[in-house]
């Protein structure tokens, strides 16, 4: 697939009727500033729109075009790949949600180098994260991991940002997945998740054992 940037103007692209992908209002209006802010922004992944000579359908970028037509732009700079329609689906079912985990040390210290140029409130308007959100991660004390433990027994941080009505059923579930001994938050949802692990494996058996015996 070629993978050379170009310049293709907006008339010229066609969005994909089945992109699966929904930005909030919120968000988007990030994306807009981003972009108006740094003029840079990914490029779009188009295919060659067969219906249409000259034409590009969006496979990858549908919020970044709208954005950058909100900006009075009049190109876009996307990459060209072409894919037959089994391809595209599998990329449109892909590209906006096959992603990593964030190291959360280094998320931290990313934001607190940020802070020293913009306050929480002005990052919030440009990040995904809110100025709450932002604060909250920044005053985040990290556990010290054990001295003796081995590099496969570390723990591995997970921050939820939760209401405080699902605050309550979370401490609620937590106080009934292991109430007979003492236990850490870690081990109770760990127990929680391995209980729905199991109830879906046994559904999943039942329904198998349903429609053989159907």
């Amino acid at each position: 697939m070629e993978s050379r940037i170009r310049q293709v103007a907006l008339n010229r692209l066609v969005a994909h009727p089945d992109n699966p992908n929904k930005m909030s209002g919120s968000t988007f209006a990030k994306l807009v500033r981003n972009i108006e802010r740094t003029g840079r922004y990914e490029p779009l992944i188009v295919r060659p729109y067969r219906r249409k000579k000259g034409r590009f359908q969006i496979i990858n970028g549908h919020h970044r075009l709208e954005a950058i037509k909100k900006l009075g732009h009049k190109t876009a700079a996307a990459i060209v790949w072409d894919v037959d329609d089994e391809q595209t689906d599998i990329l449109l079912a892909t590209l906006n949600r096959l992603s990593g985990s964030d190291v959360l040390a280094k998320k931290i210290a990313l934001f607190k180098r940020l802070t020293e140029k913009m306050n929480a409130r002005q990052l919030g308007r440009l990040l995904p994260q809110t100025p709450g959100q932002i604060k909250k991660l920044i005053d985040l004390k990290m556990p010290k991991a054990p001295a003796k433990a081995l590099p496969e027994t570390l723990a591995n941080a997970m921050v939820f940002f939760v209401s405080d009505e699902q605050k309550k059923v979370v401490e609620d579930a937590l106080s009934l997945a292991m109430p007979t001994r003492p236990a850490t938050n870690a081990a109770a949802l760990t127990a929680i998740a391995r209980h729905f692990l199991d109830t879906a494996s046994q559904d999943n058996t039942r329904n198998e054992d349903q429609i053989r015996t159907a």
